[in-house]
């Protein structure tokens, strides 16, 4: 927002915008990463016209960080989750040292307000992540016993000095309280709804020809970047992740288990309109001959009229392969009809309608799919997403024939389980491993087993949910992991390998980024999966080794993780800064952020890194992305669902 004040106004106009940053500065829904980005100096030299961008002013409190990284330039830093802690979760949180800390330490949780403790208890056994570097340790911080609602933060006294976390919640769903509405407005924000979007898209041209589309509406990808997809690496056959299709399937997934949740904060209504706003995008991508049109693409052009309807190549090529396959968006789009349609809610189109184009779908991508695919055989990634479409239909209609066709598609993610526990993606001997995905499979057989009732098929998806849990379990705790950040296997010059983070030499030639969405899928399918497979009466309904695996990826997402960076954009004390795009468009509050890598150079993805600043290349840190944000959005889901035994 701009504003324009005269000359004669400045003393007091400033004095009064200083008194209201500070106002907001105390309210507790309010980022003071935002309150940072004003800096009193400029706004004084501006005093011809008086311009304020609030999105694009830098730092003044001296309390805080003038950079994202200056948190971390001491000795010790307590690295905690930076937004809330629900109150009878795990609660977690990590001292980071450079040097061995004296005796045995006890931390204390302080009253925000009183600063008075409310709680202690002893630091973890202190360990070093070989794999990233042998100059940090890390003491974890444990405070799962206590169970009272409030502000809080950790306090550690070494050698009289203190050292304190930022602030924090703890409360009754208190994850789901601020990350979902956070996020529904995150989404608002991310239509494709500028002037020039809307007036491009309603005649945008295929990619090749002079036949144009309506393709109105829909999300921008990401906060760099404004174009739209179902999915994109299609070329890579094994990397694809689930976008605008997925998108829509969370919220409506949201909408459904966490009814009473959305009421009482009065945001129900606003996430269903959001559900059925993306699935009139999915209807307009349906073509007349039953496939989904995978991408519309900006080319980064500020032209708006050079938008195209795509298939997309390395390196921004573009081609007229723009025909979904299940795994390109087109399995999802259909689960994503089917499943709105039993709201009996009309948006720009009817339930009816939606329905009918979801059957519709189906029936064209049973012939036509793998004629579409890149590489003309089906894989995991077609598995997984022709099962969603199959369980929604059948869910929908309850036809025997989209049943079969669920059945059949759990036995083949059953058969691509190795002997070591992780699926194989491909024929051969490629492990599934995905940097938004990786919960999938899971989430998709849970969804399949809501409607399952045949004993044989229920036991052989409930044994495969089984066996991808106890594997990301044992392979997340084989080395020395304080944080229980999400390890997996993946192939790596013709050797299957395991490692903290996606290598960056793979089948992309170029692509690798943060994984929030691969930590959001991976907690969303411990907590949905483990109801199944681990039931439990403890926190979250599932085992305490699933609870405490998924609530600590959430938390890494929010601020406990090494570089000390909530991920939740305007949430939290540190976050990325801000990024601009085209046609008014950019980092949104309440959007999740890229993550945490390999290191840079290291192509088997070895390492940690985390940069700001890149000459350019930073987005793989801190661009937002929609499929990092709707993972988060089914992981919280989760976490706020109430279990039902």
């Amino acid at each position: 927002m701009i504003k324009r004040f005269s000359n004669a106004l400045i003393p007091q106009k400033l004095t009064l915008l200083l008194l209201f940053l500070l106002l907001i500065a105390t309210h507790d829904c309010v980022s003071a990463a935002f309150i940072r980005k004003l800096n009193v100096q400029e706004l004084v030299n501006k005093s011809n016209g008086f311009n304020v961008n609030f999105t694009t002013i830098s730092a003044i409190n001296a309390e805080e960080p003038q950079h994202p990284n200056d948190s971390l330039n001491q000795e010790i830093v307590i690295l905690a989750n930076q937004v809330a802690y629900n109150l009878d979760g795990p609660k977690t949180a990590m001292i980071k040292h450079r040097r061995a800390l004296p005796g045995i330490l006890k931390f204390e949780l302080l009253d925000a307000a009183t600063q008075k403790p409310v709680f202690s208890g002893k630091l973890g056994k202190a360990e070093q992540v070989a794999d990233w570097d042998l100059e940090n340790w890390y003491s974890p911080v444990d405070f799962t016993a206590f169970h009272q609602p409030g502000v809080y933060k950790i306090q550690l006294i070494v050698q009289d000095k203190k050292y304190q976390s930022y602030n924090f919640k703890i409360g009754v769903q208190a994850i789901g309280k601020i990350g979902i509405p956070a996020m529904v407005n995150f989404f608002n924000h991310q239509r494709a709804n500028s002037k020039e979007e809307l007036a491009a898209d309603k005649q945008i041209r295929l990619f090749g020809s002079d036949q144009t589309v309506n393709l109105q509406g829909g999300w921008c990808d990401a906060s760099g970047d404004i174009s739209k997809y179902f999915s994109h690496l299609a070329y890579t056959n094994y990397m694809l992740p689930q976008q605008i299709p997925m998108v829509d399937w969370s919220m409506i997934n949201t909408v459904e288990q966490v009814p009473d949740l959305l009421g009482e904060m009065n945001i129900k209504a606003k996430l269903e309109e959001e559900a059925l706003y993306g699935a009139d995008y999915i209807m307009r991508s349906l073509s007349p001959e039953g496939y989904f049109y995978m991408t519309v693409f900006s080319y980064f052009d500020k032209d708006p009229n050079a938008r195209r309807v795509v298939g997309l190549l390395a390196d921004s090529k573009t081609t007229s392969d723009y025909q979904c396959a299940y795994r390109e968006g087109g399995g999802v789009a259909i689960a994503a009809l089917a499943r709105i349609s039993k709201w009996n809610k009309d948006g720009a189109f009817s339930s009816a309608q939606y329905l009918a184009a979801a059957e519709r779908a189906f029936s064209h991508l049973q012939k036509f799919s793998t004629l579409y695919a890149d590489d003309g055989k089906d894989n995991i990634i077609d598995d997984y997403c022709a099962l969603m479409a199959a369980t929604e239909l059948w869910m929908a209609t309850g036809k025997t024939v989209y049943g079969d066709q669920a059945r059949k598609r759990s036995v083949n993610l059953k058969n691509r389980l190795a002997p070591e526990g992780y699926f194989i993606a491909n024929d051969a001997n490629r492990p599934f491993w995905h940097a938004a995905d990786a919960g999938l499979p899971v989430i998709a057989l849970a969804r399949y087993l809501d409607i399952e009732k045949e004993q044989l098929h229920r036991k052989m998806a409930l044994q495969t949910i089984k066996t991808a849990l106890d594997y990301n379990l044992k392979v997340t705790h084989q080395v020395i992991n304080p944080f229980g950040y999400a390890r997996q296997h993946f192939l790596y010059r013709g050797k299957v390998k395991d490692g903290f983070f996606i290598p960056h030499e793979n089948e992309s030639g170029w692509w690798w980024q943060g994984e929030d969405a691969r930590l959001g899928s991976l907690a969303a399918a411990a907590i949905v999966g483990g109801r199944l497979v681990y039931p439990d009466k403890g926190p979250l309904g599932v085992k305490p080794e699933l609870a405490i695996y998924a609530s600590k990826l959430v938390s890494w997402i929010l601020g406990s993780n090494p570089y000390n960076m909530c991920m939740l954009y305007g949430y939290g004390h540190n976050n990325v800064p801000y990024m601009s795009s085209m046609y008014g468009h950019g980092s949104g509050k309440g959007g999740i952020s890229n993550g945490i890598t390999g290191k840079d150079g290291k192509e088997d993805g070895s390492g940690i890194d985390f940069k700001v600043e890149d000459h350019g290349n930073e987005w793989r840190w801190s661009e937002q992305w929609i499929p990092h944000t709707s993972w988060f959005l089914q992981a919280v889901t989760a976490m706020s669902a109430n279990p039902d035994y």
